[in-house]
């Protein structure tokens, strides 16, 4: 294993780490790394960064990248659709952006068995 394969596998296991803490402890992120609490809407901010964090990470991953975009798509329409219904977070364009992501993952997943057959 070359040295940058080693590099790239070390920074995709950071970015999923951090990726991890932002998605399940946003706040303690928040303090550790700027010293105040993430409160209100720069929670769910926070746990959308930690998804596409978590995504990057597995992109990195050696490996093909569709992958790790498909992982970001997938969970971030999941996240957002909770949002809508469970959360109390509804601007104007996050059903849009849910739909969107949607499509896009379904495109996604036809490109990943385009890929395999």
């Amino acid at each position: 294993m070359g040295t940058t394969n080693k590099a790239l596998i070390f920074a995709a296991v950071a970015e999923v780490a951090t990726g991890l803490a932002l998605l399940i402890v946003p706040s303690l992120v928040g303090r550790a790394l700027l010293g105040e609490e993430l409160t209100g809407v720069t929670i769910p901010i926070a746990r959308v960064t930690g998804i596409a964090l978590i995504a990057l990470g597995v992109a990195c991953w050696p490996g093909p990248p569709l992958t790790g975009m498909l992982a970001y798509t997938s969970v971030v329409t999941l996240y957002l659709t909770y949002l809508g219904f469970a959360g109390g977070w509804s601007g104007v364009l996050l059903w849009p952006a849910v739909i969107l992501h949607t499509i896009l993952a379904v495109l996604l997943v036809r490109a990943a068995r385009a890929r395999a057959t």
